[in-house]
């Protein structure tokens, strides 16, 4: 998504060779216009599919999956990483462990909003390590419902998670693959090709 991989380039701070930092305009400042364009891609990549439901984790995938949910027309369903008092005892969960803020999560989501029946689209604004992922992967085959594929947003492509879901035979499709990044510089692949890029530098 060249719109996308432009944003990277220009507002992104790459903070190391493993850390990207895209607040200003995906997950804290929220260019609204971009996200909904990146619903619309996902829309596009998994047409035809059938798709009934969009699942994503709370808090930073909430806005893609909700993009690719009016773009889709169907419902978007969140995993919830504390269980309200309003939710009701029978839910599906999986362990998920977040690297940027060092803590492990029982995240749940009522079976109310997912089970047999549903074809799933998972949405999430970065797909690294694959931890996030990989948990709503099993929570949607524990509800039975058939896992249509990942649709991420960022992909760091030098780190393990594509392959992790990949072994799970899980289908991959994001919209800007990085390759490899460090402080004034990245690289995406499109196509299995690289193509390299200078960030704009950050004052």
């Amino acid at each position: 998504m060249k719109e996308l991989e432009e944003r990277i380039r220009q507002e992104g701070a790459i903070l190391s060779e493993t850390v990207l930092k895209v607040d200003a305009f995906l997950n804290h400042q929220v260019d609204t216009e971009l996200a909904l364009a990146t619903g619309r891609e996902f829309a596009r990549a998994f047409a035809g599919e059938k798709i009934t439901k969009v699942l994503t984790i709370e808090a930073s995938g909430i806005q893609f999956a909700m993009a690719a949910g009016i773009a889709l027309q169907v419902p978007f369903v969140y995993a919830k990483k504390k269980k309200a008092v309003t939710q009701s005892g029978s839910v599906y969960s999986a362990p998920v462990h977040s690297f940027t803020r060092g803590e492990t999560y029982q995240v749940t989501v009522d079976q109310r909003y997912l089970g047999p029946g549903d074809k799933v689209l998972i949405v999430d604004d970065f797909l690294a390590t694959g931890a996030a992922l990989i948990g709503l992967v099993d929570i949607v085959r524990e509800s039975g419902a058939e896992l249509i594929g990942v649709g991420a947003v960022i992909e760091k492509s030098f780190q393990e998670g594509r392959g992790l879901l990949e072994a799970k035979n899980v289908r991959v499709h994001s919209l800007a693959r990085i390759e490899s990044m460090k402080p004034g510089e990245v690289h995406f692949t499109q196509d299995h090709n690289e193509s390299s890029h200078r960030v704009k530098e950050k004052v």
